[in-house]
Protein backbone atom coordinates (compact mmCIF):
# COMPACT_ATOMS: atom_id res chain seq x y z
CA UNK A 1 0.00 0.00 0.00
CA UNK A 2 1.32 3.44 -0.85
CA UNK A 3 1.64 6.17 1.75
CA UNK A 4 -1.30 5.21 3.93
CA UNK A 5 -0.55 7.76 6.62
CA UNK A 6 0.43 10.55 4.24
CA UNK A 7 -2.50 12.69 3.08
CA UNK A 8 -2.92 13.04 -0.63
CA UNK A 9 -5.04 11.93 -3.57
CA UNK A 10 -2.70 9.04 -4.39
CA UNK A 11 -3.09 7.58 -0.94
CA UNK A 12 -6.74 8.09 -0.05
CA UNK A 13 -10.14 7.98 -1.70
CA UNK A 14 -12.16 10.64 -0.03
CA UNK A 15 -15.92 10.50 0.03
CA UNK A 16 -17.84 13.44 -1.35
CA UNK A 17 -19.39 15.80 1.15
CA UNK A 18 -22.82 14.46 0.29
CA UNK A 19 -21.87 10.82 0.87
CA UNK A 20 -19.96 11.64 4.03
CA UNK A 21 -22.89 13.63 5.30
CA UNK A 22 -25.20 10.70 4.71
CA UNK A 23 -22.84 8.38 6.52
CA UNK A 24 -22.62 10.72 9.45
CA UNK A 25 -26.37 11.17 9.59
CA UNK A 26 -27.42 7.56 9.05
CA UNK A 27 -24.64 5.36 10.32
CA UNK A 28 -22.32 7.38 12.54
CA UNK A 29 -21.36 5.34 15.57
CA UNK A 30 -22.04 7.11 18.85
CA UNK A 31 -19.06 8.21 20.86
CA UNK A 32 -20.69 8.00 24.26
CA UNK A 33 -20.23 4.81 26.26
CA UNK A 34 -23.49 3.43 27.64
CA UNK A 35 -23.97 3.15 31.36
CA UNK A 36 -23.34 -0.25 32.94
CA UNK A 37 -26.27 -2.64 32.92
CA UNK A 38 -28.21 -3.09 36.15
CA UNK A 39 -26.27 -5.24 38.55
CA UNK A 40 -22.96 -4.68 36.80
CA UNK A 41 -20.20 -2.88 38.71
CA UNK A 42 -19.64 0.79 37.94
CA UNK A 43 -16.19 1.15 36.44
CA UNK A 44 -14.27 4.15 37.68
CA UNK A 45 -11.02 5.18 36.02
CA UNK A 46 -8.09 4.03 38.11
CA UNK A 47 -5.47 6.56 39.11
CA UNK A 48 -2.38 6.56 36.95
CA UNK A 49 -0.04 3.85 38.14
CA UNK A 50 3.43 2.84 37.03
CA UNK A 51 3.50 0.00 34.55
CA UNK A 52 5.80 -2.02 36.84
CA UNK A 53 5.85 -5.54 35.44
CA UNK A 54 2.39 -5.39 33.96
CA UNK A 55 2.86 -6.57 30.39
CA UNK A 56 1.54 -4.92 27.30
CA UNK A 57 -0.89 -7.05 25.30
CA UNK A 58 -1.13 -7.30 21.50
CA UNK A 59 -4.02 -9.47 20.37
CA UNK A 60 -3.86 -10.26 16.64
CA UNK A 61 -7.18 -11.74 15.62
CA UNK A 62 -8.21 -12.99 12.21
CA UNK A 63 -11.50 -14.15 10.75
CA UNK A 64 -12.12 -17.78 9.73
CA UNK A 65 -8.49 -18.89 9.94
CA UNK A 66 -8.59 -22.67 10.36
CA UNK A 67 -5.80 -24.13 12.49
CA UNK A 68 -5.13 -26.69 9.75
CA UNK A 69 -4.04 -23.79 7.54
CA UNK A 70 -1.18 -22.95 9.95
CA UNK A 71 2.08 -24.85 9.58
CA UNK A 72 2.69 -24.77 13.34
CA UNK A 73 -0.50 -26.83 13.62
CA UNK A 74 0.73 -29.30 11.01
CA UNK A 75 -0.78 -27.82 7.84
CA UNK A 76 -0.11 -29.86 4.70
CA UNK A 77 -1.30 -26.93 2.59
CA UNK A 78 0.85 -23.90 3.40
CA UNK A 79 3.61 -22.34 5.44
CA UNK A 80 3.04 -19.55 7.98
CA UNK A 81 6.53 -18.55 9.14
CA UNK A 82 5.54 -15.60 11.32
CA UNK A 83 2.73 -17.41 13.14
CA UNK A 84 5.17 -20.30 13.52
CA UNK A 85 7.69 -17.88 15.01
CA UNK A 86 5.22 -17.08 17.77
CA UNK A 87 4.76 -20.79 18.43
CA UNK A 88 8.52 -21.38 18.56
CA UNK A 89 8.93 -18.51 21.01
CA UNK A 90 5.78 -19.21 23.03
CA UNK A 91 3.00 -21.72 23.61
CA UNK A 92 0.68 -23.35 21.09
CA UNK A 93 -2.70 -24.46 22.42
CA UNK A 94 -3.94 -27.60 20.65
CA UNK A 95 -7.43 -27.76 22.17
CA UNK A 96 -8.90 -24.26 22.09
CA UNK A 97 -12.55 -24.13 21.08
CA UNK A 98 -15.23 -21.53 20.41
CA UNK A 99 -18.63 -21.69 22.09
CA UNK A 100 -20.60 -20.62 18.99
CA UNK A 101 -18.80 -20.88 15.64
CA UNK A 102 -19.81 -17.57 14.12
CA UNK A 103 -18.00 -14.26 13.64
CA UNK A 104 -19.90 -11.79 15.83
CA UNK A 105 -20.83 -14.16 18.67
CA UNK A 106 -17.22 -15.25 19.08
CA UNK A 107 -16.12 -11.63 19.36
CA UNK A 108 -18.81 -10.86 21.92
CA UNK A 109 -17.75 -13.89 23.95
CA UNK A 110 -14.12 -12.78 23.99
CA UNK A 111 -15.06 -9.28 25.12
CA UNK A 112 -17.41 -10.41 27.90
CA UNK A 113 -15.96 -13.74 28.97
CA UNK A 114 -19.48 -15.17 28.66
CA UNK A 115 -21.20 -17.66 26.39
CA UNK A 116 -23.59 -16.26 23.78
CA UNK A 117 -26.82 -16.81 25.72
CA UNK A 118 -25.44 -14.75 28.63
CA UNK A 119 -24.02 -11.82 26.67
CA UNK A 120 -27.07 -11.70 24.39
CA UNK A 121 -25.14 -11.89 21.12
CA UNK A 122 -26.23 -15.23 19.69
CA UNK A 123 -25.94 -14.56 15.94
CA UNK A 124 -24.65 -12.15 13.32
CA UNK A 125 -27.92 -10.20 13.33
CA UNK A 126 -27.66 -9.10 16.95
CA UNK A 127 -26.56 -5.66 18.11
CA UNK A 128 -23.95 -5.96 20.86
CA UNK A 129 -24.96 -4.48 24.20
CA UNK A 130 -22.01 -2.19 24.86
CA UNK A 131 -23.15 -1.43 28.40
CA UNK A 132 -21.88 -4.81 29.56
CA UNK A 133 -18.68 -5.20 31.52
CA UNK A 134 -15.91 -6.22 29.14
CA UNK A 135 -12.26 -6.95 29.64
CA UNK A 136 -11.15 -3.77 27.74
CA UNK A 137 -13.22 -1.65 30.14
CA UNK A 138 -11.63 -3.33 33.13
CA UNK A 139 -8.12 -2.95 31.72
CA UNK A 140 -8.79 0.69 30.97
CA UNK A 141 -10.03 1.34 34.49
CA UNK A 142 -6.83 -0.28 35.78
CA UNK A 143 -4.64 2.19 33.90
CA UNK A 144 -4.14 0.41 30.59
CA UNK A 145 -4.46 2.21 27.29
CA UNK A 146 -6.83 0.25 25.10
CA UNK A 147 -7.02 0.35 21.31
CA UNK A 148 -9.09 -1.49 18.72
CA UNK A 149 -8.19 -1.54 15.03
CA UNK A 150 -9.94 -3.61 12.37
CA UNK A 151 -13.01 -5.77 12.17
CA UNK A 152 -15.55 -5.08 14.92
CA UNK A 153 -18.71 -6.55 13.38
CA UNK A 154 -20.88 -5.97 16.46
CA UNK A 155 -22.96 -3.06 15.05
CA UNK A 156 -22.98 -0.92 18.21
CA UNK A 157 -20.21 1.57 18.95
CA UNK A 158 -17.03 0.12 20.44
CA UNK A 159 -16.85 0.84 24.18
CA UNK A 160 -13.98 0.51 26.59
CA UNK A 161 -11.36 1.78 24.14
CA UNK A 162 -9.25 4.92 24.26
CA UNK A 163 -8.78 4.59 20.52
CA UNK A 164 -10.74 2.75 17.85
CA UNK A 165 -10.69 2.53 14.07
CA UNK A 166 -12.97 -0.17 12.69
CA UNK A 167 -14.24 -1.56 9.41
CA UNK A 168 -17.80 -0.86 8.41
CA UNK A 169 -19.56 -4.19 8.88
CA UNK A 170 -17.57 -7.00 7.30
CA UNK A 171 -15.50 -4.50 5.36
CA UNK A 172 -14.10 -5.07 1.86
CA UNK A 173 -10.69 -6.52 1.01
CA UNK A 174 -9.74 -3.39 -0.93
CA UNK A 175 -10.15 0.34 -0.21
CA UNK A 176 -12.06 0.00 3.09
CA UNK A 177 -14.14 2.69 4.77
CA UNK A 178 -12.63 3.13 8.25
CA UNK A 179 -14.98 4.34 10.98
CA UNK A 180 -13.69 6.45 13.83
CA UNK A 181 -15.43 8.49 16.49
CA UNK A 182 -14.87 11.55 14.30
CA UNK A 183 -16.36 10.07 11.13
CA UNK A 184 -15.71 7.69 8.26
CA UNK A 185 -12.85 7.80 5.76
CA UNK A 186 -12.19 5.49 2.82
CA UNK A 187 -8.54 4.55 2.41
CA UNK A 188 -6.99 3.21 -0.75
CA UNK A 189 -5.09 -0.03 -0.51
CA UNK A 190 -5.36 -3.61 0.69
CA UNK A 191 -7.27 -3.97 3.94
CA UNK A 192 -4.91 -6.39 5.73
CA UNK A 193 -2.02 -4.00 5.15
CA UNK A 194 -4.04 -0.90 5.96
CA UNK A 195 -5.15 -2.27 9.32
CA UNK A 196 -1.60 -3.22 10.20
CA UNK A 197 -0.43 0.29 9.27
CA UNK A 198 -3.10 1.82 11.48
CA UNK A 199 -2.19 -0.43 14.40
CA UNK A 200 1.50 0.31 14.04
CA UNK A 201 0.81 4.02 13.76
CA UNK A 202 -1.03 3.92 17.08
CA UNK A 203 1.83 2.03 18.71
CA UNK A 204 4.45 4.42 17.33
CA UNK A 205 2.77 7.78 17.54
CA UNK A 206 -0.42 7.88 19.58
CA UNK A 207 -0.10 5.84 22.76
CA UNK A 208 1.35 7.13 26.02
CA UNK A 209 4.76 5.43 26.38
CA UNK A 210 4.51 5.64 30.18
CA UNK A 211 1.44 3.39 30.39
CA UNK A 212 0.89 -0.27 29.60
CA UNK A 213 -1.31 -0.91 26.58
CA UNK A 214 -3.64 -3.44 25.04
CA UNK A 215 -4.05 -3.42 21.24
CA UNK A 216 -6.66 -5.56 19.51
CA UNK A 217 -5.61 -5.78 15.84
CA UNK A 218 -8.47 -7.61 14.13
CA UNK A 219 -8.26 -8.55 10.45
CA UNK A 220 -11.01 -9.30 7.98
CA UNK A 221 -8.90 -11.94 6.25
CA UNK A 222 -9.24 -14.78 5.45
CA UNK A 223 -13.03 -14.34 5.47
CA UNK A 224 -15.13 -15.07 2.39
CA UNK A 225 -14.77 -13.99 -0.52
CA UNK A 226 -11.05 -14.58 -0.18
CA UNK A 227 -9.54 -11.77 -2.25
CA UNK A 228 -5.73 -11.86 -2.12
CA UNK A 229 -3.72 -8.66 -1.90
CA UNK A 230 -1.43 -7.33 -4.64
CA UNK A 231 1.59 -9.00 -3.03
CA UNK A 232 -0.09 -12.41 -2.93
CA UNK A 233 -2.02 -12.43 -6.21
CA UNK A 234 -1.39 -15.69 -8.06
CA UNK A 235 1.17 -16.99 -5.58
CA UNK A 236 -0.39 -20.48 -5.48
CA UNK A 237 -1.42 -20.78 -9.13
CA UNK A 238 1.11 -23.55 -9.82
CA UNK A 239 0.41 -25.51 -6.61
CA UNK A 240 -1.72 -28.66 -6.58
CA UNK A 241 -3.18 -28.94 -3.09
CA UNK A 242 -3.95 -32.31 -1.48
CA UNK A 243 -7.67 -32.84 -1.06
CA UNK A 244 -9.16 -33.63 2.35
CA UNK A 245 -10.20 -37.26 2.79
CA UNK A 246 -13.78 -36.17 3.51
CA UNK A 247 -14.25 -33.98 0.42
CA UNK A 248 -16.82 -36.46 -0.92
CA UNK A 249 -18.55 -37.09 2.43
CA UNK A 250 -22.06 -38.54 1.95
CA UNK A 251 -23.25 -37.59 5.51
CA UNK A 252 -24.52 -41.10 6.21
CA UNK A 253 -26.01 -41.33 9.71
CA UNK A 254 -25.81 -37.57 10.18
CA UNK A 255 -29.12 -36.14 9.02
CA UNK A 256 -28.42 -32.50 9.94
CA UNK A 257 -25.10 -32.56 8.07
CA UNK A 258 -26.94 -33.47 4.89
CA UNK A 259 -29.44 -30.61 5.18
CA UNK A 260 -27.06 -27.63 4.97
CA UNK A 261 -26.36 -25.22 2.11
CA UNK A 262 -22.58 -24.87 2.26
CA UNK A 263 -21.04 -27.44 -0.07
CA UNK A 264 -18.38 -26.62 -2.61
CA UNK A 265 -20.26 -28.78 -5.09
CA UNK A 266 -23.67 -27.09 -4.93
CA UNK A 267 -23.37 -23.80 -3.07
CA UNK A 268 -19.95 -22.23 -3.66
CA UNK A 269 -20.47 -19.58 -6.34
CA UNK A 270 -18.33 -19.68 -9.46
CA UNK A 271 -18.84 -15.96 -10.05
CA UNK A 272 -18.72 -14.54 -6.53
CA UNK A 273 -16.51 -16.96 -4.60
CA UNK A 274 -14.28 -18.29 -7.36
CA UNK A 275 -13.79 -15.04 -9.26
CA UNK A 276 -15.28 -15.75 -12.67
CA UNK A 277 -16.51 -12.18 -12.28
CA UNK A 278 -14.23 -9.30 -11.30
CA UNK A 279 -14.89 -7.76 -7.89
CA UNK A 280 -16.20 -4.23 -7.61
CA UNK A 281 -14.67 -1.36 -5.67
CA UNK A 282 -11.16 -1.57 -7.16
CA UNK A 283 -9.16 1.32 -8.57
CA UNK A 284 -8.08 1.14 -12.22
CA UNK A 285 -4.58 0.08 -11.15
CA UNK A 286 -5.89 -2.58 -8.77
CA UNK A 287 -8.32 -3.93 -11.35
CA UNK A 288 -5.58 -4.16 -13.97
CA UNK A 289 -3.38 -6.17 -11.61
CA UNK A 290 -6.36 -8.36 -10.72
CA UNK A 291 -7.30 -9.06 -14.34
CA UNK A 292 -3.72 -9.94 -15.21
CA UNK A 293 -3.98 -12.87 -12.81
CA UNK A 294 -7.63 -13.89 -13.10
CA UNK A 295 -8.45 -13.39 -16.79
CA UNK A 296 -6.22 -16.32 -17.87
CA UNK A 297 -7.81 -18.49 -15.17
CA UNK A 298 -11.26 -17.56 -16.42
CA UNK A 299 -10.33 -18.41 -20.00
CA UNK A 300 -8.87 -21.75 -18.94
CA UNK A 301 -12.03 -22.61 -17.02
CA UNK A 302 -14.24 -21.78 -19.98
CA UNK A 303 -12.10 -23.99 -22.20
CA UNK A 304 -12.12 -26.92 -19.76
CA UNK A 305 -15.83 -26.54 -18.88
CA UNK A 306 -15.55 -29.07 -16.02
CA UNK A 307 -18.65 -30.83 -14.73
CA UNK A 308 -19.57 -33.20 -11.91
CA UNK A 309 -16.62 -34.44 -9.84
CA UNK A 310 -14.18 -32.67 -12.14
CA UNK A 311 -15.87 -29.37 -11.30
CA UNK A 312 -15.63 -30.14 -7.57
CA UNK A 313 -11.90 -30.86 -7.91
CA UNK A 314 -11.47 -27.57 -9.79
CA UNK A 315 -13.48 -25.61 -7.22
CA UNK A 316 -11.40 -26.98 -4.36
CA UNK A 317 -8.11 -25.98 -5.98
CA UNK A 318 -9.32 -22.46 -6.81
CA UNK A 319 -10.73 -22.07 -3.28
CA UNK A 320 -7.42 -23.05 -1.70
CA UNK A 321 -5.42 -20.77 -3.99
CA UNK A 322 -7.38 -17.74 -2.85
CA UNK A 323 -7.98 -18.63 0.80
CA UNK A 324 -4.34 -19.51 1.47
CA UNK A 325 -3.12 -16.39 -0.34
CA UNK A 326 -5.23 -14.35 2.10
CA UNK A 327 -3.63 -16.30 4.96
CA UNK A 328 -0.20 -15.47 3.56
CA UNK A 329 -1.14 -11.79 3.68
CA UNK A 330 -2.11 -12.05 7.33
CA UNK A 331 1.09 -13.92 8.19
CA UNK A 332 3.24 -11.33 6.43
CA UNK A 333 1.58 -8.45 8.28
CA UNK A 334 2.00 -10.25 11.60
CA UNK A 335 5.72 -10.33 10.82
CA UNK A 336 5.71 -6.54 10.53
CA UNK A 337 4.14 -6.25 13.99
CA UNK A 338 6.66 -8.66 15.53
CA UNK A 339 9.53 -6.82 13.87
CA UNK A 340 8.31 -3.49 15.23
CA UNK A 341 8.04 -4.88 18.76
CA UNK A 342 11.64 -6.11 18.50
CA UNK A 343 12.99 -2.88 17.01
CA UNK A 344 11.20 -0.67 19.55
CA UNK A 345 12.31 -2.69 22.57
CA UNK A 346 8.70 -3.50 23.46
CA UNK A 347 8.87 -7.22 22.77
CA UNK A 348 10.41 -8.15 26.12
CA UNK A 349 7.39 -6.94 28.09
CA UNK A 350 4.62 -7.57 25.56
CA UNK A 351 2.36 -10.60 25.42
CA UNK A 352 1.50 -11.38 21.79
CA UNK A 353 -1.48 -13.57 21.00
CA UNK A 354 -2.53 -14.93 17.64
CA UNK A 355 -6.03 -16.35 17.25
CA UNK A 356 -9.10 -16.41 15.03
CA UNK A 357 -12.81 -16.25 15.80
CA UNK A 358 -13.35 -19.91 14.90
CA UNK A 359 -12.11 -22.60 12.56
CA UNK A 360 -13.25 -23.12 8.98
CA UNK A 361 -13.93 -25.89 6.48
CA UNK A 362 -11.28 -26.20 3.79
CA UNK A 363 -13.22 -28.71 1.74
CA UNK A 364 -13.57 -30.94 4.82
CA UNK A 365 -16.90 -32.80 4.57
CA UNK A 366 -17.27 -31.11 1.20
CA UNK A 367 -17.81 -27.74 2.89
CA UNK A 368 -16.66 -24.17 3.30
CA UNK A 369 -17.79 -21.80 6.13
CA UNK A 370 -18.13 -22.76 9.83
CA UNK A 371 -21.12 -22.92 12.30
CA UNK A 372 -21.00 -26.61 13.21
CA UNK A 373 -19.68 -28.22 16.37
CA UNK A 374 -17.61 -30.56 14.22
CA UNK A 375 -13.89 -30.22 14.87
CA UNK A 376 -12.83 -28.16 11.86
CA UNK A 377 -15.05 -25.21 12.81
CA UNK A 378 -15.03 -25.77 16.58
CA UNK A 379 -11.27 -25.45 16.92
CA UNK A 380 -9.56 -22.07 17.16
CA UNK A 381 -5.88 -21.31 16.70
CA UNK A 382 -4.47 -19.89 19.92
CA UNK A 383 -0.77 -19.11 20.25
CA UNK A 384 0.75 -16.98 23.02
CA UNK A 385 4.22 -15.56 23.42
CA UNK A 386 4.98 -14.19 26.90
CA UNK A 387 8.73 -13.62 27.14
CA UNK A 388 10.33 -14.85 30.34
CA UNK A 389 7.21 -16.72 31.45
CA UNK A 390 5.91 -19.05 28.74
CA UNK A 391 8.31 -21.90 27.85
CA UNK A 392 9.43 -21.38 24.23
CA UNK A 393 8.24 -24.02 21.80
CA UNK A 394 5.76 -25.49 24.28
CA UNK A 395 2.32 -26.96 23.66
CA UNK A 396 -0.75 -27.12 25.87
CA UNK A 397 -3.46 -29.75 25.36
CA UNK A 398 -5.78 -28.55 28.14
CA UNK A 399 -9.39 -27.89 27.12
CA UNK A 400 -9.68 -24.13 26.67
CA UNK A 401 -12.32 -21.83 25.15
CA UNK A 402 -12.78 -18.29 23.94
CA UNK A 403 -14.63 -17.54 27.19
CA UNK A 404 -11.14 -17.75 28.76
CA UNK A 405 -9.47 -15.04 26.70
CA UNK A 406 -10.81 -12.04 28.62
CA UNK A 407 -10.10 -13.50 32.08
CA UNK A 408 -6.58 -14.32 30.89
CA UNK A 409 -5.89 -10.78 29.71
CA UNK A 410 -7.19 -9.44 33.00
CA UNK A 411 -5.04 -11.83 35.03
CA UNK A 412 -1.94 -10.92 33.03
CA UNK A 413 -2.61 -7.29 33.95
CA UNK A 414 -3.22 -8.07 37.63
CA UNK A 415 -6.94 -7.27 37.36
CA UNK A 416 -9.51 -9.41 39.15
CA UNK A 417 -11.91 -11.35 36.91
CA UNK A 418 -15.59 -10.64 37.65
CA UNK A 419 -17.42 -13.67 38.99
CA UNK A 420 -20.08 -13.26 36.28
CA UNK A 421 -17.59 -14.22 33.58
CA UNK A 422 -17.82 -17.86 32.54
CA UNK A 423 -14.19 -18.24 31.59
CA UNK A 424 -11.09 -18.77 33.69
CA UNK A 425 -7.57 -17.43 33.34
CA UNK A 426 -5.09 -19.41 31.29
CA UNK A 427 -2.17 -17.79 33.10
CA UNK A 428 -1.24 -20.96 35.03
CA UNK A 429 -1.17 -22.91 31.76
CA UNK A 430 1.03 -20.26 30.19
CA UNK A 431 3.54 -20.84 32.95
CA UNK A 432 3.50 -24.57 32.30
CA UNK A 433 1.22 -25.52 35.21
CA UNK A 434 -2.17 -27.19 34.77
CA UNK A 435 -4.37 -26.99 37.88
CA UNK A 436 -5.62 -30.37 39.09
CA UNK A 437 -9.21 -29.18 38.87
CA UNK A 438 -8.98 -27.95 35.26
CA UNK A 439 -12.15 -28.43 33.20
CA UNK A 440 -12.85 -31.82 31.67
CA UNK A 441 -15.39 -30.64 29.09
CA UNK A 442 -16.49 -27.63 27.03
CA UNK A 443 -19.95 -26.34 26.09
CA UNK A 444 -21.24 -25.29 22.68
CA UNK A 445 -24.46 -23.81 21.29
CA UNK A 446 -25.16 -22.59 17.74
CA UNK A 447 -28.41 -20.62 17.20
CA UNK A 448 -28.52 -18.96 13.77
CA UNK A 449 -31.23 -20.91 11.94
CA UNK A 450 -32.94 -20.45 9.58
CA UNK A 451 -30.23 -18.36 7.97
CA UNK A 452 -27.45 -18.43 5.41
CA UNK A 453 -26.05 -21.96 4.97
CA UNK A 454 -29.04 -23.46 6.82
CA UNK A 455 -27.14 -25.14 9.64
CA UNK A 456 -29.62 -26.40 12.22
CA UNK A 457 -29.47 -25.16 15.81
CA UNK A 458 -27.57 -27.49 18.08
CA UNK A 459 -25.84 -27.63 21.42
CA UNK A 460 -23.37 -30.09 22.79
CA UNK A 461 -20.49 -31.12 25.00
CA UNK A 462 -16.95 -32.13 24.11
CA UNK A 463 -14.55 -33.96 26.38
CA UNK A 464 -11.01 -35.05 25.65
CA UNK A 465 -12.27 -38.13 23.78
CA UNK A 466 -15.98 -37.80 23.07
CA UNK A 467 -18.47 -35.35 21.63
CA UNK A 468 -22.26 -35.32 22.02
CA UNK A 469 -24.42 -32.98 19.91
CA UNK A 470 -28.17 -32.39 20.03
CA UNK A 471 -29.95 -30.99 16.96
CA UNK A 472 -32.99 -30.23 19.03
CA UNK A 473 -35.31 -28.94 16.32
CA UNK A 474 -34.81 -32.23 14.49
CA UNK A 475 -34.85 -34.44 17.58
CA UNK A 476 -31.48 -35.84 16.45
CA UNK A 477 -28.44 -36.75 18.56
CA UNK A 478 -24.90 -37.36 17.35
CA UNK A 479 -22.10 -38.95 19.36
CA UNK A 480 -18.53 -39.32 18.18
CA UNK A 481 -15.53 -41.19 19.53
CA UNK A 482 -12.81 -38.72 18.53
CA UNK A 483 -10.02 -41.13 19.33
CA UNK A 484 -11.29 -43.80 16.92
CA UNK A 485 -13.12 -41.48 14.52
CA UNK A 486 -11.28 -38.14 14.33
CA UNK A 487 -13.16 -37.09 11.17
CA UNK A 488 -16.56 -37.64 12.86
CA UNK A 489 -18.02 -39.90 10.21
CA UNK A 490 -19.70 -42.54 12.39
CA UNK A 491 -22.54 -41.44 14.63
CA UNK A 492 -22.58 -43.64 17.76
CA UNK A 493 -25.63 -42.04 19.41
CA UNK A 494 -27.77 -45.15 18.89
CA UNK A 495 -24.94 -47.67 19.27
CA UNK A 496 -25.64 -49.90 22.32
CA UNK A 497 -21.93 -50.29 22.97
CA UNK A 498 -21.77 -46.52 23.60
CA UNK A 499 -24.90 -46.30 25.78
CA UNK A 500 -22.92 -45.73 28.96
CA UNK A 501 -20.76 -43.11 27.27
CA UNK A 502 -23.84 -41.29 26.00
CA UNK A 503 -25.50 -41.32 29.42
CA UNK A 504 -22.36 -39.85 30.97
CA UNK A 505 -22.16 -37.15 28.29
CA UNK A 506 -25.82 -36.23 28.68
CA UNK A 507 -25.22 -35.80 32.40
CA UNK A 508 -22.16 -33.65 31.72
CA UNK A 509 -24.11 -31.55 29.23
CA UNK A 510 -26.83 -30.82 31.78
CA UNK A 511 -24.17 -29.92 34.33
CA UNK A 512 -22.59 -27.39 31.95
CA UNK A 513 -25.95 -25.85 31.07
CA UNK A 514 -26.65 -25.42 34.77
CA UNK A 515 -23.16 -24.04 35.40
CA UNK A 516 -23.44 -21.44 32.64
CA UNK A 517 -27.09 -20.58 33.27
CA UNK A 518 -28.65 -21.91 30.08
CA UNK A 519 -31.17 -24.19 31.72
CA UNK A 520 -33.72 -23.68 28.92
CA UNK A 521 -31.38 -23.90 25.91
CA UNK A 522 -34.13 -24.50 23.39
CA UNK A 523 -35.84 -21.26 24.49
CA UNK A 524 -32.82 -18.96 24.21
CA UNK A 525 -33.64 -17.64 20.72
CA UNK A 526 -37.18 -16.75 21.77
CA UNK A 527 -35.82 -15.04 24.88
CA UNK A 528 -33.33 -12.95 22.88
CA UNK A 529 -35.86 -12.17 20.13
CA UNK A 530 -39.24 -12.16 21.88
CA UNK A 531 -41.04 -10.25 19.12
CA UNK A 532 -39.82 -12.68 16.47
CA UNK A 533 -40.44 -15.82 18.48
CA UNK A 534 -42.71 -17.32 15.87
CA UNK A 535 -40.51 -16.39 12.94
CA UNK A 536 -37.02 -17.50 13.93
Amino acid sequence: MQGLLKPGPAARIRSSALILGALLACSQLPVEEPLPAPGEPQLEPAPDAPALDRPNIVFVFTDDHAPHAISAYGSVLNQTPNIDRLAKEGMLFTRTFCGNSLCAPSRATILTGKHSHANGHIDNASVFDGSQVTFPKLLRSAGYQTALVGKWHLKSAPTGFDHWEVLKGQGPYYNPPIRRAEGTEQIEGYTTEILTDLGLDWLRNERDPDKPFMLMLQHKAPHRRWQPGPRELGMYDDVQFPEPSTLFDDYEGRRAAGMQEMTLRDHMSLEYDLKLEDPGGLTEEQLAAWKEIYDPKRAEFEELAPEGDDLLHWKYQRYMQDYLACVEGVDHQLGRVLDYLDESGLAENTVVIYSSDQGFYLGDHGWYDKRWMYEESLRMPFIVRWPGHTPPGSECAALTQNIDFGPTFLDLAGVETPSAMHGVSLKPLLKGDQPADWRKSIYYHYYEYPAVHMVNRHYGVRTERYKLMHFYQLGEWELFDLERDPHELTNRAADPSYAQVRASLEKELLKLQEQYGETDPEGTVDRIYPKAAGAR
